[in-house]
């Protein structure tokens, strides 16, 4: 039987976690671990010669998961190297509450956990719903069936090495379709608020570039769902033969 490894970013008790478990047992075999608490934008927070909390957990519906005292790169990490049995079919990371579209990437748990995955060599997907106040396993259950349908053609086709798929569901009970895109431009809001010597980072939530046809942001604004390829190359190669230019000599 398929082995699929499902995580997330915003806690092991979050509704969308059960949601995406729930819907990953049709096709296969699931274990479950994810951040003993919220733990969304994180990024690819590792830790490392510190100790690491882990625990059993028991969700809404009974299952039994791990929860682990870290970040959710730390969940596929220690899973990896001996806490579960490895490798999986496939690492699931989600559905997380709200979308990671554009440079939420890079800020992402849900997204980092799945580039984690990829990094000890098992095709990853992350899911997110671009839904903030989604707060029910009922809430999510498009985004999960959506899922269930990706997966299946990550286990049937494979994805090249240190690449994963970042997909991205509109809220509503429909979508338009399924949209192949890039990643779009995030515009963020940020405001610094002040109490005496503390301070903390609010403001509205961000918006982005929904304009530029193609992009996840595009898509998801537009109510299709969005499937965007992510490689762990991170290299600006387009700027290569710039920089060059410049001529530095050491």
């Amino acid at each position: 039987m398929t082995y699929i490894l499902v995580t997330n970013d915003d806690g092991v008790q979050a509704p969308g976690i059960l949601a995406l478990a729930q819907a990953m047992r049709t096709i296969g075999e699931v274990q479950i671990i994810a951040p003993a608490i919220n733990q969304s934008s994180s990024g690819h927070k590792k830790t490392l010669f510190t100790d690491i909390p882990i625990a059993t957990a028991t969700l809404a519906d009974g299952t039994s998961a791990t929860a682990v005292s870290g970040s959710p790169a730390d969940c596929v990490a220690v899973a990896a190297l001996g806490v579960f049995k490895w490798p999986p079919r496939i690492v699931v990371s989600g559905i997380n509450r709200g979308g990671n579209m554009g440079q939420d990437i890079t800020y992402s748990g849900t997204v980092t956990a799945a580039l984690e995955g990829a990094i000890f060599g098992v095709p990853a997907l992350a899911v997110s719903l671009d839904k903030r106040d989604a707060n029910t396993v009922e809430d999510y259950a498009l985004a999960a069936q959506l899922a269930v349908t990706v997966v299946k053609h990550i286990i049937e086709k494979g994805l090249p090495p240190l690449t994963i798929l970042n997909l991205n569901v509109p809220s509503g009970d429909k979508v338009n379709g399924l949209r192949l895109t890039r990643q779009g431009a995030r515009l963020y809001n940020d405001v610094l608020e002040r109490n005496g010597d503390v301070i903390r980072i609010g403001g509205p939530e961000p918006t982005g570039l929904f304009e530029q046809s193609g992009t996840d942001l595009w898509a998801v604004h537009n109510g299709y769902a969005s499937l965007t390829p992510i490689h762990l190359d991170m290299t600006a190669h387009h700027f290569i033969a710039d920089l060059a230019a410049w001529d530095i000599g050491i």
